[in-house]
């Protein structure tokens, strides 16, 4: 299923899917007591990460640093090698450390991993040596029993691919956690917390590890997938677990949880420069006892004092962007004899990898940043699935007339642009069938851009990593009426707006300056407004027919037709005219400009 994706801003038109590290010079520090310790307080290393879908290779998207001179450059980063060396380099400075991740590791994945139902992406982590994990919303895609079978091993089989096609799977050595995940029983579907325990004597010390997913996650996937499982209040789940564990001795507490927030301007020394998302109204009801957050789903990177923010809740907030192109180095003092963190700082450090030419040209490693050489075996073992894949994954599908990427509408960041409409136009082919009229993709369902060969030829492994979800095409009937309040759902700030890309021959217009539920002012098929009163065959991906996305209206539609995987249709849109032309014309305007 497809996920939230973060809101870009401006900086993000630079390249595709580009992120702000805060770099190893940029830490945030925080003194949480006055008063000095009486001894040296025991160093405990938290070493962190999220979102790392399943990126066994380089994804080849940057991320952004600063130049020096105001601006900022893309680096590139991440791959599962150079990951697991950063995470040694790091780990490698404490005598105490601990590694943790708050949630979607496994789906929305590169082909070598998703192929083989995340196994891989599990067996990373294994070796880099993950502590735990907070269950991501993407943990849940394949449902609950495969969730469960992710954390204890074997080959049972609970989806229509196959388990342990390449080797036995012995399941995650690191323990996922879910304080706010419940079943009918009540009980927590996964254990609440966990406790490490760091030096003796005197100098012992205990860190509790809280994980959670985001309440809203029955919006993110599949509803039979979660069925007997509630999503409960994070706040509350949090404050609950936190005060335990402080009864239970805990001298640090340490949430990972799978929400996010999202921050403006370049990286800096505080991190927290106009922070939004719905991680603030969490930090804002937590009751104390909790010493960092390590953050994630909104795939943004930062490291923020929340106590700048807002003073009664002096916690320091993390989070290292998507794919494992940064990893968050964090430090806690803990003085053993008052029980309490009286110093802690981070950082987001860069996992550089090797150069590539993206859609909009090179992406060159900078001198200036760490280099980390890939680890062995980890790419040993990487390799050993990308070879599996490759037959799959190289199979020729077609050819297109240029690379393509995602775009904005003036501004809006969360809009597929010409990838969008290129895939609402497959789409829309593919169900003509079906009495299609229109299509629509969602902007957070395009995950890489198309960068074809110099004679245009595309693999579909190429085209998977653009659309890895896996979803079918379902084509309905809508009045006229009820796509304009679809539209409207993705302005009607609940969430991140965002563009839905429509196929050929539909347009509209935004104006975000009105009211909500008045903000699409015009809309037409073919020159034609559209007729409130009149019905519509409208074509969409599984996930948003199901109501994903918050775009609910969708599950008003009648006379459904199930149709092709989504992938397919795109393949089938790029053989039959080769090279397929991009489109090119605006479809989607804007009138508050």
């Amino acid at each position: 299923m497809i996920e939230s994706l973060p809101r870009r801003r401006h900086l993000a038109r630079l390249l595709p899917v580009l992120l702000l590290p805060a770099l190893a010079a940029c830490g945030a520090q925080g003194r949480v007591a006055s008063t000095a310790p009486a001894a040296a307080p025991v160093t405990v290393g938290i070493i962190a990460l999220n979102d790392f879908h399943g990126a066994l290779e380089p994804p080849r998207t940057a991320v952004l640093v600063p130049d020096g001179k105001g601006d900022a450059r893309p680096v590139p980063a991440g791959g599962a090698a150079w990951l697991a060396s950063a995470v040694d380099s790091l780990r490698a400075q404490y005598q105490h450390s601990a590694t943790v991740a708050a949630g979607d590791l496994i789906s929305a994945s590169q082909i070598a991993s998703s192929l083989f139902l995340d196994e891989p992406a599990i067996g990373v982590m294994n070796r880099i040596g993950l502590d735990f994990n907070a269950v991501g919303n993407h943990e849940f895609d394949h449902g609950t029993d495969e969730l469960l079978r992710k954390q204890s091993g074997g080959c049972a089989q609970h989806t229509a691919r196959k388990p342990c096609q390449v080797e036995p799977f012995p399941g995650a050595k690191f323990r996922f956690l879910s304080a706010s995940t419940y079943k009918a029983d009540g009980t927590t579907l996964f254990p609440a917390s966990g406790l490490r325990s760091y030096g003796k004597g005197k100098r012992r010390v205990e860190v509790g590890f809280i994980g959670l997913t985001l309440k809203g996650t029955p919006s993110l996937v599949a509803p039979e997938g979660i069925r007997g499982l509630t999503f409960g209040d994070e706040a509350s789940a949090i404050n609950a677990e936190a005060a335990r564990l402080r009864r239970g001795g805990a001298d640090a507490v340490v949430v990972m949880i799978h929400q996010g927030g999202y921050t403006s301007g370049l990286p800096n020394p505080d991190g927290c420069a106009n922070l939004t998302g719905e991680i603030r109204p969490i930090l804002d009801r937590l009751e104390g006892g909790v010493d960092v957050v390590v953050s994630g789903h909104s795939h943004w990177a930062y490291v923020c004092e929340y106590g700048a923010i807002n003073p009664e809740r002096p916690v320091l907030l993390t989070s290292a962007g998507v794919y494992g192109q940064l990893v968050t180095d964090i430090t806690l003092e803990i003085d053993p004899k008052q029980g309490r963190v009286v110093a802690r700082r981070a950082r987001n450090v860069v996992v550089q990898s090797d150069p590539y030419v993206s859609p909009r040209g090179p992406v060159e490693t900078a001198a200036d940043l760490p280099r980390f050489t890939p680890r062995p075996d980890v790419a040993a073992y990487v390799g050993k699935y990308v070879d599996a894949a490759r037959d799959y994954a190289q199979r020729p599908v077609g050819r297109l007339g240029g690379p393509v990427a995602r775009g904005e509408v003036a501004g809006i960041g969360n809009q597929g642009g010409s990838l969008g409409n290129l895939i609402a136009d497959a789409q829309l082919a593919a169900t003509t069938g079906a009495g299609a009229q229109i299509a629509f993709m969602n902007p957070f369902g395009i995950r890489a851009s198309l960068n074809p060969a110099a004679d245009g030829a595309l693999t579909f492994g190429a085209i998977y990593a653009s659309q890895p979800f896996n979803n079918t095409l379902v084509t309905q009937s809508l009045t006229g009426a009820e796509l304009k309040a679809v539209l409207e759902q993705g302005f009607d700030d609940d969430g991140p707006h965002q563009v839905l890309a429509p196929s050929a021959g539909f347009t509209y217009q935004i104006d975000r300056s009105r009211p909500i539920g008045q903000r699409i002012t015009a809309m037409a098929l073919n020159g034609q407004p559209i007729d409130p009163a009149a019905t519509y065959r409208v074509t969409t991906n599984s996930f948003l027919a199901g109501g994903g996305d918050s775009f609910t209206v969708f599950t008003r539609g009648r006379d459904s037709v199930s149709g092709m995987p989504d992938i397919d249709a795109l393949e089938a849109w790029l053989k039959a005219v080769p090279p397929r032309p991009v489109p090119s014309e605006e479809r989607v305007t804007r009138a508050d400009r």
